[in-house]
């Protein structure tokens, strides 16, 4: 799996380099043996985030792109739009990316996969594990998050410094810690869907997309 994460990220038009960030020397071996470039890491850290800006504090770089390891299918193509954004706003410090919800009754009702809501200017407003918006009345669109971050390296250094926050705590989402802090998450919208690898059943589905991509 990670292999393939590797490789879609070193695809990326707008990615210089791909590096593993792992505390696990079975995850490093396996880097190693595709040709990979790997960092081990603390294995204190709580986050993402937080093993990400280990290896952060190293680079002489001014944007850092995390592609989340669960995430195979992820689309060189999105990883692009979602650096794309920086290069205009100067004062941008992070962004993200989401898809439309298609299958409503399963997406939204399952914790492990984050939905996402957003200003007008197309900025998170909240991340959460329960389905958002509420549809009392009228059904707006819902959208999922993937696994993917684009931040100014001192930003996230900065994040990366502060203590967890309430509401990251309570939904085990990371990237709440910048909201609660008063700071903003640019969204930009893709139609190229993925699938995060929370579960067994995820695993599976991964594995029949992609057999069914290599026969195509």
């Amino acid at each position: 799996m990670i292999e393939h994460v590797y490789g879609r990220a070193a695809a990326a038009r707008n990615i210089d380099a791909v590096v593993v960030a792992t505390d696990d020397h079975r995850i490093s071996d396996a880097v190693t043996r595709f040709g990979g470039t790997v960092r081990m890491t603390s294995s204190q850290h709580l986050t993402g985030t937080d093993r990400l800006a280990e290896v952060a504090a190293e680079l002489d770089c001014d944007l850092i792109v995390n592609v989340q390891g669960d995430e195979p299918l992820i689309e060189p193509d999105t990883i692009d739009a979602a650096i794309e954004p920086f290069r205009d706003d100067p004062a941008l410090l992070m962004s993200t990316v989401c898809t439309p919800i298609i299958n409503d009754n399963d997406e939204n009702a399952d914790p492990n996969v984050v939905k996402i809501v957003s200003d007008m200017r197309g900025f998170a407003l909240y991340f959460s594990r329960s389905p958002i918006p509420y549809a009392r009345g009228h059904r707006e669109t819902s959208y999922k998050h993937l696994g993917l971050y684009v931040y100014r390296r001192e930003f996230l250094l900065r994040i990366a410094a502060l203590a967890p926050t309430p509401l990251e705590r309570s939904e085990s989402l990371e990237q709440l810690r910048v909201l609660e802090n008063g700071f903003a998450i640019k969204v930009i919208e893709t139609r190229h869907d993925s699938i995060g690898v929370d579960t067994p059943e995820d695993l599976e589905r991964v594995r029949r997309l992609l057999t069914a991509d290599a026969r195509a």
